[in-house]
């Protein structure tokens, strides 16, 4: 962590510190300034507090993060933002005044991880080069979260999630027939892929920097394009496009297959369960149960690139199999057999579901405006640590500006009352 002497406000055993809410967990201890917007690189944040750290989300003065108008709205506030922002205190510091970039850079030594999505430039725009940072603080973990990465041709360019998942060439590989796109055009997600695979990718990256800065006492940039995280889901396509030359999956009409059985199945009562033969033990189980002795010596289905091969005729006598049952009676079968089988949930009905019930992966945590709200607890846990429930994101723009810059930095009423007549911060009233 970064260093302080005993008379530093923001020293352990200073009156600071006591103020300070730290979160229990892995992280416990790890202070991180969130100066990113939108989705991914804020995801990261929100995932590194629910581990434990003590995480500050700096928004613009006023107007505050982009995301508090993204999707739906409960009494003005934005459900999306309550939990993208949890466990996130706000303090709203205007970057691009030089008052601000004064503070910004008089508090930075008392952040472990620094969280930034700008385009690249634009920091050092606001004379808050990466040089400059670590002038003040040598130790400093930087995740910069971009949608192409900080170098190559395609850097300064504005990059989303959405732009991730084509040039990724996940669109290209998506289901055709789940949302309707025609099948000779590629499709998107309907919800942000790019993004969430982006924040896990950065939480990983910053976790390792944080323990070779353990290792060395030295800072680490993390430079994470949003797409590159996406290739990870594309690897085996991309390297048996590679290693045979056989052609690329483009614009899949209902499903590309490497493995059978498996798939989505009608069961009665028009429910739904998934199955997966990608074992080839497991894959003899479900024949044999489907079809009996016969099936499983079917030679069309002795391996799995024969099954591959005739995985129009094997979905079909699954799918036959399937629709004499409910969906609870053929995941039991199914399963006292030892074949690998689920049901297809919807959000709704994923809230009943008894798995997710028994491990409380859903959560009801109070939100001091909206009251009950429902989010995913932490995942994954951690059997050392009793793990705090999520804290909502908070709903005022700069919620905490006075209490956190008073207690990290020790300004006074009349200083903060300056700040906020230069425009450098903003306190609510």
């Amino acid at each position: 962590m970064p260093q302080s002497s005993p008379d530093d406000p923001a020293s352990p055993g200073s009156a600071a510190a006591a103020l300070r809410p730290l979160r229990s967990g892995p992280l416990a201890g790890i202070r991180v300034l969130d100066i990113a917007t939108m989705i991914a690189a804020p995801l990261a944040g929100s995932i590194l507090g629910d581990y434990g750290a003590d995480v500050v989300k700096i928004e613009l003065p006023g107007a505050g993060d982009t995301v508090r108008k993204l999707g739906e709205q409960r009494e003005g506030v934005g459900l999306y933002w309550k939990t993208l922002s949890r466990n996130k205190r706000s303090v709203a510091l205007d970057l691009r005044l030089p008052e601000g970039q004064a503070l910004f850079l008089r508090w930075l030594p008392q952040f472990d991880v620094l969280i930034e999505n700008f385009r690249p430039g634009t920091l050092d725009r606001w004379n808050l080069s990466e040089v400059r940072l670590r002038e003040v603080n040598p130790s400093l973990v930087i995740l910069r979260v971009t949608g192409f990465g900080q170098t190559g041709p395609y850097s300064g360019r504005q990059g989303f999630g959405t732009l991730a998942e084509t040039m990724s060439g996940v669109s290209s590989v998506l289901v055709r027939d789940m949302r309707g796109f025609p099948k000779d055009q590629p499709a998107l997600t309907s919800f942000p892929m790019g993004d969430v695979s982006a924040a896990m990718m950065a939480v990983n990256g910053t976790l390792a920097a944080l323990v070779q800065r353990e290792r060395t006492g030295k800072g680490e940039t993390v430079d994470l394009a949003i797409y590159e995280s996406l290739l990870k889901f594309m690897e085996l396509e991309l390297l048996q496009h590679d290693a045979t030359a056989a052609p690329s999956p483009t614009f899949v009409e209902e499903r590309y297959a490497d493995s059978a059985p498996r798939g989505m199945y009608r069961c009665k009562n028009d429910e739904w369960m998934s199955l997966s033969g990608s074992a080839q033990p497991i894959a003899e189980r479900i024949l044999l149960l489907v079809g009996g002795e016969e099936l499983a010596k079917d030679p069309r289905f002795a391996n799995n690139a024969l099954r591959v091969r005739n995985i129009v005729e094997l979905d079909a006598i699954i799918q036959g199999w399937c629709a004499q049952y409910t969906r609870e009676e053929a995941i039991t079968r199914m399963s006292a057999a030892g074949c690998a089988v689920g049901p297809v949930e919807t959000v709704r009905t994923l809230l009943s579901n008894p798995q997710v019930v028994a491990r409380q992966v859903v959560t009801t945590v109070q939100d001091p405006d909206l009251g009950p709200l429902r989010m995913t607890s932490v995942i994954p846990r951690f059997g050392g640590h009793e793990l705090q429930p999520p804290r909502p994101g908070p709903t005022i723009v700069g919620a905490d500006t006075a209490a956190v810059l008073s207690a990290d930095l020790g300004l006074s009423a009349t200083e903060l009352a300056e700040l906020d007549a230069q425009g450098a911060i903003d306190l609510p009233s």
